[in-house]
């Protein structure tokens, strides 16, 4: 049964976002939603959750139907109110005396512990935010269930625990989710609309199946594209030579021929639908100026430690080679971020920790979660073309060419959304021209293009690296060494695919 149905829906902003999309959403579904950054999820969203108007098209929602929209960031007003009081705001003033147990119910099964619940949410992390978000929508019991981001700030385990959660969901409250993160959706979607200007595909399939679909839907396009053009082409050739023939010769009979053929051309020229072209959202580029070292890092067994001084792990005798893309893994709290900054401090300062040794040659590309390396109150011109001593024409073609656009450039880098400023990051760590990168989060806030173009140029430039993420396409796309951090060691895998399983387990 169709509960929301879309008919030729189009939303144009400074450009068509979207157009001509048909779509049925109905009990089972299980719908991800897939685009590059700014390019309509979000919207889409709210034009089926009924907050924003479409340009052009219609929607037909069942009578009565309930839409609960999970948005991206906490409601200001919301931020001093503790966890349960902002879940159980959401329930309708009569129900608050009389089903107020049904906050508990939805807390219980998203299994947020008791002496979290009336921490303020303010206080709270990214993650535990966002599952308050997920709650407050979920306790009144919609009908339709809207998820924009849902995976942004979790760990894997709140991950694996949100993957749980939705497949647990009753199967006729169709979920539709807009996401970034591949293992994501492959975990919990059926089929996966690619949202695009002109047509947007539909496939009945989660997302890895459904893009290996859409990629061999744009290679026929583009074959027959190819191939139409080539056939126009001839046609006109065809009409160019009889049309000389029939001026010599005066035939009527010449002169219709070549008008049907190039009428004939000029249909299948207007009819040729070109293979979809992704707008870029802006390069990455990485560099390796590469070094004649075969160990970059040697590690005699320091302690990792809490700032005041409680151990977190021990690492024993390591080294990081060049060549190596090494991935911590860990649970939350374990110590992957201590780690980092002990190893950019040793590199930054040497001698300064006695037990990791860093080879002189070595140059570091350095970019944490909070992307501080670029700051927030400087323009986007002012830091690069000022940090790298490069002039202004020089510093806006790389800007633009990152995806920063010439009108941004002159604004606070607080201005810029995400993914521009994810890729302002890479931009500087390419101008860097580092040998060894140390990446905390690298693809928090970029699209799938850009995490696609991230892996691209790592492997191309056979970077040494290590980092930590909670991206398992990532994971799986980079690594070739895997460090995982338990029990207060630091222990060398031959695969991720054994803590993402005890992750998981552990959530069920």
């Amino acid at each position: 049964m169709a509960l929301i149905s879309l008919k030729s829906l189009g939303v144009t902003m400074s450009a068509p976002l979207f157009s001509n999309l048909d779509l049925i959403i109905g009990a089972g579904d299980r719908l991800g939603i897939v685009a590059a950054n700014g390019r309509g999820k979000t919207t889409l969203l709210r034009c089926l959750a009924g907050e924003l108007d479409a340009t052009s098209g219609d929607i037909t929602r069942t009578r009565g139907l309930r839409v609960g929209h999970v948005e991206q960031s906490v409601p200001g007003a919301q931020l001093d109110r503790s966890f349960h009081q902002v879940v159980a705001d959401a329930l309708p003033p009569e129900q608050l005396g009389s089903e107020l147990w049904r906050v508990d119910v939805v807390l219980d099964s998203l299994d947020v512990p008791e002496d979290m619940r009336d921490r303020p949410m303010r206080a709270l992390s990214g993650g535990w935010q966002r599952l308050a978000l997920i709650a407050r929508v979920w306790v009144t019991n919609p009908d339709v269930l809207l998820l924009d981001e849902p995976t942004n700030h979790l760990d894997l385990a709140k991950i694996g625990q949100l993957e749980t959660w939705l497949n647990a969901l009753p199967r006729e409250v169709p979920v539709i989710i807009a996401s970034h993160d591949r293992a994501f959706l492959d975990a919990t979607t059926n089929r996966t609309l690619f949202l695009r200007p002109e047509e947007s595909p539909v496939f009945s399939l989660p997302y890895s199946r459904a893009r290996q679909a859409l990629d061999e839907v744009d290679a026929s396009t583009a074959r027959r594209f190819e191939r139409d053009m080539k056939v126009a082409q001839q046609l006109r050739r065809q009409a160019a030579k009889l049309n000389n023939i029939g001026i010599n010769s005066g035939s009527d009979l010449l002169t219709v021929k070549t008008k049907q053929l190039r009428e004939r051309a000029e249909r299948l020229e207007d009819a040729a639908v070109a293979a979809h072209r992704e707008r870029s959202a802006g390069a990455i580029r990485l560099a390796n100026r590469g070094t004649h070292a075969k160990v970059l890092i040697t590690l005699d067994d320091p302690a990792v430690e809490t700032p005041d001084g409680t151990l977190l792990f021990r690492t024993g005798k390591r080294h990081i080679c060049q060549g190596d893309r090494i991935v911590l893994l860990g649970r939350n709290g374990v110590g992957k971020s201590r780690f980092i900054a002990m190893i950019r401090a040793a590199i930054a300062e040497p001698g300064s920790e006695e037990s990791v040794k860093v080879t002189p040659s070595t140059v570091l590309g350095y970019s944490d979660q909070a992307l501080s390396g670029i700051g927030a109150d400087a323009t986007p011109l002012a830091m690069v073309s000022r940090r790298f001593e490069i002039g202004e024409q020089r510093a806006r073609s790389l800007l633009a060419g990152a995806g920063v656009a010439i009108e941004m450039q002159e604004k606070r880098i607080a201005a810029l959304s995400g993914g521009q400023r994810s890729r302002l990051m890479l931009l500087v760590l390419r101008l860097l021209n580092p040998n060894f990168y140390l990446l905390d989060e690298p693809t928090n806030h970029l699209d799938i293009d850009g995490q696609e173009a991230l892996e691209d140029e790592l492997l191309k430039h056979q970077a040494s690296c290590l980092l930590a993420s909670h991206d398992r396409s990532f994971i799986r796309a980079i690594g070739n060494r895997f460090w995982l951090i338990e029990k207060r060691r630091l222990t060398e895998v031959d695969s991720p695919e054994g803590f993402f399983r005890s992750v998981a387990a552990t959530e069920r």
